[in-house]
Order: C-alpha cells, then structure tokens, then sequence
C-alpha cells in the first residue's frame, strides 16, 4: 500500500471521536487511487478515537525476537478472560463492523500496544479487574502515550490533569505522569476502581463515567428514577460521546472473542516481559541513558514518555523503562556512572541585569533545579558570583522529539492574522492578551499549555489576531513601555468612575477587565487590573 500523506486539513478531520461515517473530500474521491484513498482516510478517523492528536510518529522498538507462537500470544490469555456480555444492539454492531473492515487500524494499533501489554495484562490480572479493559486504551488513544486531546487530556488512558492528579500522578515542568505508561495504567486501575465501586459494581456505568464523568452518570440515573425508568447504562441520556464510548469497547470485545466470525486478527503480541522498569537512582541524561541502553532517543522516549526535557525529573520518577535484551547492559554502564557525570555541568558567571529565571530559560531549565544546585533558599543573586548550571550534554536539537510533545500537546490552530510574540520579564497572558486584544485562554490553546501555566522568558508564542494588526506595530507598541498593566488597590472612598477618571480609562473597561459589575461595591484593599497610558495620566 502505497503511503499517502494528507493535507492538514484532513488530518485535522482525523482528530474528531466518531466511528461513524463521513462524508469524504472531493480532493480525495477525484483521485486516481480513490478507493485506497477513502480507506486510509477513514482509518484515521477511527485511529484518532478520542479527539486526540498524535504529536510524533509511531517509533518501531527493538524488542528482541519477533516469533510468536500461537500458544504463547497474549491476545489468547486475554481472550480466554473476558466475561463481558456483548449485546447485539445498533451501536454495538456499527462500531463492530466499522472496526472489523479497518484490518489495518487493529494492526497498527497492536503494534504500539506491544512493548507494554504484558505489563497492562499483569497490572489488571494482579487486581482483579475485568480483562476487557485491556481494549480501553483503543478507544482513548488509540495505544498512543504521547496522544493529546484538546480538552486537555493527555497520554495512553487521558487523564486530565486534575483527575490524574487525583489519583496520584505527578506534573510539572520536566515530567507529566499521564504520559508515563506505569504510573497512568496504575491511577487508570484506581480510578476504574474507585468508579466501579462507586455504581455499586455496574462495570458499564463506571466506564460511562469515566468517559464523561461520575456527576453526569449520578445525575443522568438520578433523572430516570425519577420518571420510574430503568437505570442501566442503554437507558441513561448521556452525551452522545459517551453514548459512543461504550459501544466502541464492548464491539472490539466481540471481535476479540470471535475473530474469525468476523475475518480479522489482532496482530500476535508475546506472552511475555519484554520491557523492565530500571531504578536510575537520580536525574540522568536521557541523551546519555539512551547510549548506555543502545537505543536511539526516540526509542527510548517512546517507552519512556513521560519526560518533558532533557533529563529525567530532579525529585523523580527515577526509573526508567528499557527493553529486556537491553536491561543487563544499560545496568552495567549505570553501574560504572560517576555521579557528577550523569549530566553536564556547567559554571556560570552571574551578569548585570540576570535573575534566575533569565539563566533557566538560557539553560533550559527552571529556577528550582538552579535553587537546589546552588543551595539558594531565595531568588535573590549578585552579579560577579558563580552559579553551577545542570545542561545537556549534548545540543538540544538532538531532544526535539521531546519537546515537540511538550510544545504541540494541544497546540489549536486560530484564525485571523497569525503573529509570533517573544515573553519579557514580568509578562503575563493577560498582558499578552490586552495588547493584542485577544482572550489569554485563546493564547494559552494556541500554544498548548494550560491558562495557569507558567510563561518563560524568552518563549515563543504564536497569537492570531482578529484584525490584521502587524508585527512590526505591535511589538513597536510593546517596546514603546507607554502601555502598562497595573494593578491599583482601592481606597477609602474610590469608586469605579473615580478610578477610571484618575487612570483615563472607561467605567466599562475596568468592569471587563475585573469581570466586575458597576452593582457591586468596591471594598477597601480589594486589588483591580488596569490597563493603562502612561503618558495620559
């Protein structure tokens, strides 16, 4: 099959949760290969399960032997563990047939499962969990840690990130746990755990809710023991995502049971470890553990993606996942590791007008990491002294494949004319955002990070204005410093046009800005944001 590539807007199409079909593009039905065309087309619809987006290419690991046996095929220990009953409805058999003409889908979604379905199949067997859940990272990312959707759920199982943390998974600035395929598969466990307790056992209503949410399920029952309606899972008014979720699982169960009934096959998968988690002890160098492990950096962070940067976290996780023909030789160079030299190191002479944020962002790396280093217990430093920088040994183009996936998580593309703004000391989103006169939650979605996350100085941001506002005019608007964002606390006997008249600037500004009324009192002490002209007060 010869390999097609899409316009980005069909890859955008990709991305919408929906085994339905669709209407396809002209551009691809007045094509000489149409029929194959159509075929990759809806496959990667379906691929892109849950609204996700899949920042990097799939990365082939070298696992050891790829002969498999019949009897050894952990598709068939999983088969023989599924107690699920399968109904034939609509949903159900649309689902189920749409995955059954898809061969290549259950193929490319096998592969990326390889390296850790062994490990899932243990975890879940270990705590008596119903082996169809086995399927649910099919429905959720396709077998894809690195996925990204834009309603902010990352990795394998799509954890947002305050359900994640929830259940104990660990974000920051170097590592974010829902990525890491250990550490999300165990808070996925607690979680179905908790939810299948949660609706007293019914395994349909928990996964309804962990698709959409325990509120909504609770809600949705709650309605129809009202109205005297049963309340299992098929009588629930539930989005139609949801209403779709389920099906997807319990369809690809079918086909699991009985593959032959329906002519397709899941890909033979050994019954087997093939990877092992290493305890590393402390940060290391991913670029220098890759080496040691003889795998390129891609492979290593295709089975290690949680880690944002360029080493592994300061405070943690420190193991990593290397595959079993590797493990007895990433140990041994381990092993004869001096610590010093488990990252670069690097002293740095402190210059005029440096904080510790301007060297982190020069290093690549965050002010804490620097205060820990240095034994600083404040952010105060003095030009002329020396700080001693933790950097990578080697240039940071030779990491992108990390940071693309920290960069595009859920990067969304805007409209109107698109504008790239570098962040300067003290700048906020709102900041960013009144200068262009744009929301700072649209800056935010634009660059995929969230609205509270921490902006770096130095950082590229890409804004898309509603008028064609230039570049040149606005960063000559920026540099000019006659526009300041302030915040003013209110006196004794302030009131909103006392302040706008003080800072000649409109009533119905200050509400917007405060997301205040001109009803509501102004107490003393209480802090607004003003936007205002320096040369016009």
């Amino acid at each position: 099959m010869k390999k097609l590539i899409l316009p980005l807007s069909f890859s955008l199409l990709a991305a919408c949760q929906t085994t339905e079909q669709q209407s396809v593009p002209k551009s691809l039905t007045n094509n000489p290969n149409a029929a194959e065309n159509i075929d990759v087309y809806q496959a990667l619809i379906v691929d892109e399960t849950a609204d996700v987006i899949h920042p990097i290419a799939d990365v082939d690991i070298p696992l050891g032997d790829d002969n498999v046996i019949a009897s050894n095929n952990i598709w068939e220990r999983i088969r023989g563990q599924l107690t699920f009953e399968v109904p034939e409805n609509r949903s159900v058999a649309t689902h189920r047939n749409w995955y059954a003409k898809h061969q290549s889908y259950l193929d490319r979604v096998s592969k990326r499962a390889e390296p850790f379905l062994y490990y899932i199949t243990e975890e879940l067997e270990k705590h008596d969990m119903p082996m169809e859940l086995v399927l649910l990272p099919i429905v959720e990312s396709a077998y894809d840690p690195f996925a990204y959707s834009h309603g902010s759920a990352a990795g394998m199982w799509q954890f947002l990130s305050g359900t994640g943390k929830q259940f104990g998974l660990k974000l920051d600035w170097w590592y974010d746990g829902r990525r890491d395929v250990a550490a999300s598969t165990q808070a996925a466990i607690d979680y179905l755990t908790y939810l299948n307790k949660r609706f007293d056992g019914d395994w349909l209503l928990a996964l309804a809710a962990y698709n959409s949410g325990q509120g909504r399920v609770s809600r949705a029952i709650k309605r129809n023991k009202q109205k005297g309606m049963p309340t299992d899972f098929w009588s629930l008014d539930l989005p139609k995502e949801t209403r779709d979720y389920v099906p997807k699982l319990l369809a690809l169960t079918a086909l699991l049971k009985e593959p032959e009934k329906y002519n397709i096959s899941f890909k033979p998968i050994a019954n087997k470890p093939v990877i092992s988690k290493v305890d590393i002890g402390s940060q290391l160098d991913l670029l220098l553990a890759a080496d040691m492990a003889d795998l390129t950096i891609e492979e290593l962070h295709a089975l290690n993606p949680g880690f944002n940067r360029w080493a592994t976290a300061p405070d943690g996780p420190h193991y990593l996942l290397i595959p079993n023909n590797k493990v007895d030789a990433f140990k041994a160079d381990l092993s004869k590791l001096d610590n010093d030299k488990r990252l670069t190191w690097q002293r740095y002479k402190i210059k005029n007008g440096d904080s510790l944020s301007v060297i982190a962002s020069k290093f690549n790396t965050t002010t804490k990491v620097i205060k820990q280093v240095n034994k600083l217990s404040g952010n105060n430093i003095r030009a002329g002294k020396y700080l001693l920088i933790p950097t990578a040994t080697k240039s940071l183009d030779r990491y992108t494949s990390l940071e693309k996936v920290a960069i595009a998580k859920a990067s969304k593309k805007g409209t109107g004319n698109k504008l790239t703004y570098t962040v300067k000391k003290g700048d906020t989103l709102w900041d960013i955002g009144r200068l262009y006169k744009v929301k700072s939650t649209d800056i935010a979605k634009w660059n995929g990070f969230g609205p509270k996350d921490t902006l770096r100085l130095g950082q590229k941001l890409v804004i898309y204005t509603p008028s064609a506002i230039s570049q040149a005019s606005s960063v000559s608007a920026s540099n000019s410093q006659t526009m300041r964002n302030i915040r003013y606390r209110v006196r004794s006997g302030d009131s909103l046009a006392r302040i706008a008249n003080k800072f000649n600037v409109t009533i119905s500004d200050i509400e917007k800005w405060n997301k205040l009324s001109r009803k509501n009192y102004l107490q003393p002490g209480q802090m607004l944001k003003l936007s205002v002209n320096i040369t016009s007060i």
